[in-house]
């Protein structure tokens, strides 16, 4: 029984390895090369309207005397550790905040653990929440992406700790994205968890075409501005 057990188990490996090597196969050209250079290119075409929001928003941001932009640890393709930029969207000691109203509010702590987000989040201001409905808290990651930490269509980047919590393989493979499956399907609605399915879609139908898509679905979630 053990032995079968065993075959089995290496039966499946083997499907595992050559399905993977089937999918990187498919349009290698864009996975190796193309996509990279299509995220370089089209950022320098919109680089200088670009500009012009980051810059207006992070002045509109440190009105409250704090720091405009926001760094934090994200992992990266094959694991790599890599500090992601945004738009502060919170109030300054937003980590404090966030552990007081978790403690206090068990039915908060629950969908926290689940989702790893808040529908009601006490530690956004007034104009962050704004930014962040509209998504427009994202947008300096564009820099992200030109320092080849991130790409514009890939997964979305998760925090260190929450690796415990993430199911699949894919992810590592790829480098995260502004946008991607996630983000233009069920967004918030999901697990944390069920966000590797997403990934794993996507890793699967990696295409010029696929980011083309993706990135014209973007524009209307942002309109909708469906985001917290």
């Amino acid at each position: 029984m053990a032995n079968d057990t065993l075959h089995i188990d290496q039966a499946m490996a083997t499907l595992a390895h050559a399905e993977t090597i089937v999918v990187e196969g498919r349009h290698r050209g864009y996975r190796v090369a193309g996509k990279r250079l299509f995220d370089i290119t089209l950022i320098l075409m919109a680089i200088v309207p670009i500009l012009v929001v980051v810059l207006t928003l992070a002045c509109i941001v440190a009105l409250d005397g704090g720091k405009p932009f926001y760094f934090q640890n994200r992992v990266g393709k094959n694991g790599r550790i890599f500090r992601m930029i945004k738009l502060r969207s919170m109030a300054r000691d937003a980590d404090k905040v966030l552990a007081a109203y978790l403690a206090s509010n068990p039915k908060a702590k629950a969908e926290w653990d689940l989702r790893q987000k808040l529908r009601h989040d006490p530690r956004i201001t007034r104009f962050g929440q704004i930014i962040r409905a509209t998504s427009l808290d994202e947008l300096p990651q564009v820099f992200n992406v030109l320092l080849g930490d991130m790409s514009l269509v890939g997964p979305r980047p998760m925090m260190p700790e929450q690796r415990r919590l993430y199911p699949g393989k894919e992810y590592y493979a790829m480098r995260p994205g502004i946008t991607g499956f996630w983000q233009v399907s069920v967004r918030n609605e999901s697990s944390f968890s069920q966000r590797s399915s997403f990934d794993r879609a996507y890793y699967f139908d990696i295409s010029l075409k696929t980011d083309v898509q993706v990135i014209a679905k973007t524009v209307g979630v942002v309109l909708r501005a469906t985001g917290h």
